[in-house]
C-alpha cells in the first residue's frame, strides 16, 4: 500500500548578522626585470674541436698509474722491511747498522781504498811476466815481495781481526741477512781494531772488483799514506 508520506516542516535558519573579518591582501611584489647576457661571439679563426675518449678516438690523457703497478716480490719485501723497522722497537746492536759514515767521509775513504785495490788478473799476469824476464836478464828479484791490498771475504777478515793484524775493517750496512756480520763490530771493539759502518756493499764490491763485499780490511799501507790511515 502506498501510504503518505509526512510532511515535516523544515524552519530555515535565520541569517547571522556577525560580519566575517576579510583576509588581508599581500603586498605586490617587486618585479625583478633581468638583464639580458651578451653572449661572446666566437672567433672564427678558432674552430672549436672537443675530444672524443672513446674506444678507438684520441688517445687517453697521462695518469699517475703507480698504484696499479705489480710491482716486483724483492720491491715489495724491501718496503714491507722499510715499514717494519720504523714501527718497531729495533735492538740497537741491528740499529747500529743505519749510524753509517756521512757522505764526504765515505767519498775520501773509498778513494784511499782504490789505491789498495787488489790486481786484476791481467794486472797479476804482467807482473809475474815481469819477473819472469827480469830472472831471465840475471836482475835480483827480492822473493815473497807482494803489492800491499785491501783484504775481503768474511772468513779472512775474521781471522786477521782476531790475530790484530787488521788496521782498519769496513763494513756495509745492507748485508743481507745482517746475522752475517752482526757480531763483527762487538769482535772488533774487544780486540780494539777500529772499524766504520759504510753504505752500499755494491761500493765495497767494487773496490775488490767483485759484484758486492760484505766486508773489507786494511793489513799495511805505504809509509806516505800512513798519515790519511790515522785521520
Amino acid at each position: 500500500l502506498n501510504m503518505p508520506k509526512k510532511q515535516v516542516n523544515k524552519k530555515k535558519a535565520a541569517p547571522s548578522t556577525k560580519k566575517v573579518a576579510s583576509k588581508p591582501v599581500p603586498p605586490p611584489k617587486k618585479t625583478i626585470v633581468k638583464k639580458p647576457k651578451l653572449r661572446k661571439r666566437d672567433n672564427p679563426l678558432f674552430e672549436k674541436k672537443p675530444r672524443n675518449y672513446g674506444i678507438g678516438n684520441d688517445i687517453q690523457p697521462k695518469r699517475d698509474l703507480t698504484r696499479f703497478v705489480k710491482w716486483p716480490k724483492y720491491i715489495k719485501l724491501q718496503r714491507q722491511k722499510r715499514i717494519l723497522l720504523k714501527r718497531l722497537k729495533v735492538p740497537g746492536i741491528i740499529n747500529q747498522f743505519t749510524r753509517t759514515l756521512d757522505r764526504h767521509s765515505a767519498g775520501a775513504l773509498l778513494g784511499f781504498l782504490e789505491k789498495y785495490a787488489p790486481e786484476t788478473r791481467q794486472q797479476k799476469k804482467a807482473r809475474l811476466l815481469g819477473q819472469v824476464k827480469d830472472e831471465a836478464k840475471g836482475k835480483q828479484i827480492e822473493a815473497g815481495k807482494k803489492p800491499k791490498f785491501v783484504k775481503c771475504g768474511l772468513k779472512h777478515v775474521t781471522s786477521l781481526v782476531e790475530d790484530r793484524r787488521a788496521k782498519l775493517v769496513v763494513i756495509a750496512h745492507d748485508v743481507d741477512p745482517i746475522e752475517l756480520v752482526l757480531w763483527l763490530p762487538t769482535l772488533c771493539r774487544k780486540k780494539g781494531v777500529p772499524y766504520v759502518i759504510i753504505k752500499g756493499k755494491a761500493r765495497l764490491g767494487k773496490v775488490v772488483h767483485k759484484k758486492t763485499a760484505t766486508c773489507l780490511a786494511i793489513t799495511d799501507v805505504e809509509i806516505k799514506d800512513a798519515k790519511d790511515l790515522a785521520i
